[in-house]
């Protein structure tokens, strides 16, 4: 399964912009940091990735002000060049 649920804040976002059969895209970058536990012992996690929305997400997306703190849920995929990967989110809210 490739599930992906982030509790992050929305650090940048493009502008919106269409396919050419006309759907919304955003891209954007996500931030997170927390405390995680990894063998018992705690560990500070910190990243930034960045993510694609494609469709109806996008106007959600689009309203939510900059350094707002979201859950962010979809799934992660390979970039078109496959270097690196992308977090495609495709639901907001608290529990995403």
């Amino acid at each position: 399964m490739n599930r992906l649920v982030l509790s992050a804040r929305l650090v940048e976002r493009g502008a919106l912009r269409y396919t050419p059969a006309g759907v919304p895209v955003l891209d954007l970058s996500l931030q997170h940091e927390s405390e995680v536990s990894e063998d018992g012992h705690p560990r500070k996690v910190s990243l930034e990735i960045r993510a694609l929305a494609i469709g109806a997400i996008t106007q959600p997306l689009s309203a939510l002000a900059l350094g707002s703190a979201g859950t962010f849920a979809g799934f992660l995929a390979a970039t078109r060049n496959g270097r690196g990967l992308r977090f495609h989110v495709t639901a907001l809210g608290p529990e995403a």
